[in-house]
């Protein structure tokens, strides 16, 4: 594999982190964002506004064969016109920018896309008519993608959990845990797996083999918000002193059949393996 220019728009936590192991391959990386500071040693910085399109054709000029543009943004608050600049503008404005079309994009969305609500099985080929604007503006970016005149791949994340992403851990360890009834099934994926995927399916795109244009990329075991927070509250010896039922998206069940007949192998392929390494580091860091 010939080394590749690729640029990480809205490079963050998943961002980062597909950064370097892209750079490990041996890749050229840019990585795209306001505060370029944090970004680790090897990503070639680019400091930028993607709600100003005359700034970014100024800090993308230079960029002139991009092979691979993965769009990783996120909304800079929670609200309609956060959304709408993140996830609509800021990816028309990035492509406007560039110089010259990169030869795939990639464009991280949400299973926030499914409206679905009885606990059941939801892929690539569900329908999606989310009833919440981030839903709504989510999917509206999904369209606006694929619907591009380049080669094109959406990939759909559920809740990401990671290192500095513990909301679950902390709330166990405040005493509450989610009620058996009403059902609510949650579904998650390790930020290291966020990552895992979009670098597996830049390889092929770079091997020249081809790939779908969605993927829907979650955990094997999708588990009820009761389970993983009793399992939680267990392993970390909290006393449980309430049960709250927490709706922030629809009872379903994501299926990750798509991406691992493809061929990739989660690292976390349940929340058993993803939270007893964050209970152990953190319990780690609470005894130093």
């Amino acid at each position: 594999m010939q080394q590749a220019t690729i640029l990480i728009v809205g490079c963050g936590d998943v961002g980062s982190t597909l950064g370097q192991m892209l750079l490990n391959q041996g890749h050229k990386v840019f990585g795209l964002r306001r505060n370029i500071n944090q970004l680790p040693q090897g990503i070639q910085g680019i400091s930028a506004d993607l709600t100003n399109l005359e700034n970014l054709k100024a800090a993308l000029a230079e960029i002139d064969d991009c092979h691979i543009l993965v769009y990783t943004a996120a909304a800079s608050s929670h609200d309609e016109e956060g959304y709408e600049a993140a996830y609509v503008a800021g990816v028309q404005n990035t492509l406007n920018a560039l110089p010259s079309k990169p030869k795939h994009l990639f464009f991280t969305s949400s299973s926030g896309v499914y409206h679905q609500n009885d606990s059941d099985w939801v892929d690539e080929t569900s329908p999606c008519e989310p009833k919440s604007f981030s839903g709504k503006i989510m999917l509206k970016g999904e369209q606006q993608v694929l619907s591009a005149d380049l080669p094109s791949t959406v990939v759909r994340f559920s809740g990401i959990y990671g290192p500095d992403r513990g909301y679950l851990i902390n709330r166990v360890r405040g005493g509450d845990i989610a009620p058996a009834e009403p059902l609510h099934f949650s579904n998650r994926i390790h930020r290291d797996d966020c990552a895992g995927v979009l670098n597996f399916l830049i390889a092929k795109v770079l091997n020249g083999e081809a790939i779908d244009p969605c993927y829907l990329a979650s955990d094997s075991n999708p588990v009820t918000m009761h389970e993983i927070t009793t399992w939680i509250a267990k392993e970390t010896k909290s006393q449980i002193t309430s049960e709250t039922v927490s709706r922030r998206a629809g009872s379903k069940r994501c299926s990750n059949k798509r991406i691992i007949e493809a061929g990739y192998r989660f690292k976390y392929p349940s929340y058993v393996d993803g939270y007893s390494e964050l209970i152990d580091l953190d319990q780690e860091s609470g005894d130093k």
